[in-house]
């Protein structure tokens, strides 16, 4: 009896977490100064690079998920209640999101870093320029001031020293484009998260169609061949199914580009190496 016990309290417990989404959430430490949310990862390294040791910050979409697609659990929206600012990149999903976020956190204040950027098409991928960065830095440096003033100068600091390295990077990548005079050429992506770094550097971007058929595919790989590229490349969590056929189809190899990593400033210096040496 005592064991058949145990084992419906263990069932019922199992069950609780399926029905809770899993195991309970945990959010980061709320106990910087100026506490953030953001929605992507490259964000938090935008925030902790002006804000230092004075904000401590959380993700919405961390490692591994794919933010079109992410549900955040109840408890990551009851956490907002802890923070102070909530940095909107302007991505679709936030838009979701944000009745959640008014009712767990009717106080705390949104500030979206895209305002003020012109946008192509309505691409949200404005992290992946420095030049738009540097805009983004000085939105975000403005809402930490405006929450904890006591610290402006140290804010005001950090985003002069950021906004020195991102022209640093803007100008590197430049080099590097021209070194192996990438202006003007192709390469492929399956999801279209570069166009920002490509018009920034002279490249162009051709993107497989969303769901894209046989026929399609096998268009582009006609193109791929006339123009001589052997690489396509992919975002992990996204489909990954075409940009496989397609490399088939001209004989050559898919790769990653990860829009998304948080180790923001090498994985563009990674990007724009690769790029260089395969765009045609």
């Amino acid at each position: 009896m005592f064991r058949k016990t145990t084992l419906l309290i263990m069932f019922l417990a199992i069950l609780s977490l399926v029905g809770c989404g899993g195991a309970k959430y945990e959010a980061p430490p709320a106990d910087a100064e100026v506490n953030v949310a953001v929605s992507i990862l490259p964000q938090r390294y935008f925030v902790k690079k002006i804000g230092g040791d004075h904000v401590s910050v959380l993700v919405m979409a961390g490692p591994g998920e794919n933010p079109l697609t992410y549900e955040p659990p109840k408890g990551q929206f009851r956490a907002l209640a802890q923070r102070d600012i909530y940095f909107l990149m302007g991505i679709p999903s936030e838009s979701a999101w944000l009745p959640q976020i008014a009712e767990a956190a009717p106080d705390i204040i949104l500030a979206d870093i895209s305002q003020g950027i012109p946008k192509i098409d309505d691409d949200p991928h404005i992290w992946l320029s420095p030049r738009l960065v540097k805009i983004q830095a000085e939105t975000i440096a403005n809402a930490l001031i405006e929450v904890d003033p006591g610290h402006e100068s140290d804010y005001r600091a950090n985003l002069a020293a950021f906004q020195i390295e991102l022209d640093t990077l803007d100008a590197d990548i430049q080099r590097i484009m021209d070194k192996n005079g990438a202006a003007g050429k192709r390469f492929i992506v399956a999801h279209p998260a570069w166009g920002y770094f490509a018009r920034d550097y002279g490249l162009e971007m051709i993107s497989i169609p969303e769901n894209a058929t046989d026929s399609q595919l096998q268009d582009l790989a006609f193109k791929a061949d006339e123009w001589g590229i052997d690489v396509i490349f992919y975002q992990r969590g996204f489909d990954e199914k075409s940009p496989q056929k397609l490399a088939m189809l001209i004989h050559g190899r898919p790769m990653p580009l990860e829009p998304l990593n948080p180790s923001w400033e090498p994985n563009l210096r990674s990007v724009s190496m690769m790029l260089a040496a395969t765009v045609r």
